[in-house]
């Protein structure tokens, strides 16, 4: 075995453990900014959880999603909580798996399986907010015509009195290094086999 077959090896290793990162810290963070709330209410959106800020985030957002008719956030009833986990389990799985086998179709296919799962999860995501921002209580204090309160998907927008910034959160940002390290992983036991 050669020194690029290792590099490759390692850098399918270093995109496994950037995958282990997401059970320690939160994908996306939301944080909505007014002046009733100084520091603004941070909601965190982890692979297998909801928190904030502080341990009464969700009941406070609930409070404020109740005069405006938007749903309650109940993370016991999202079910992406639940099984998310279980599918970065099976990549980290599979990742070793390619580390074992040592092929670029194997590095490659993991890269494309992580891509489409991404963008699965980036969509997925995308409903959820269309579905709070949109389908809401016709009998809520608060009714302004024609108004939709979707959060950004990414960015910063205005929600009446609330300024929102939805951004990736550090498991975001781990998640995207790993894709990049299993395409470094590919490029190089490629490039040998090919060149």
């Amino acid at each position: 075995m050669n020194g690029k077959s290792h590099i490759a090896q390692f850098l399918m290793l270093g995109a496994v453990l950037c995958l282990g990162i997401l059970f320690l810290q939160p994908l996306w963070k939301i944080t909505l900014e007014a002046a009733q709330f100084p520091g603004g209410l941070d909601l965190y959106i982890w692979i297998n959880k909801i928190s904030g800020n502080d341990k009464h985030i969700i009941q406070n957002i609930n409070i404020l999603n109740h005069y405006i008719g938007m749903k309650p956030i109940h993370p016991d009833a999202i079910p992406e909580l639940r099984y998310f986990p279980w599918v970065v389990i099976g990549m980290m799985a599979f990742g070793l798996i390619c580390i074992g086998v040592n092929r670029p179709w194997f590095y490659l296919s993991w890269v494309l399986v992580m891509i489409g799962l991404g963008a699965l999860g980036i969509y997925d995501f995308y409903l959820w907010l269309y579905d709070y921002g949109h389908n809401l209580d016709p009998n809520a204090p608060i009714k302004i015509a024609n108004m939709n309160y979707m959060p950004p998907l990414f960015g910063e927008k205005d929600l009446l009195n609330f300024y929102v910034r939805s951004y990736p959160n550090w498991g975001g940002v781990f998640l995207g290094l790993a894709i990049l390290l299993g395409a470094g992983a590919f490029y190089l036991k490629g490039k040998r086999v090919y060149v």
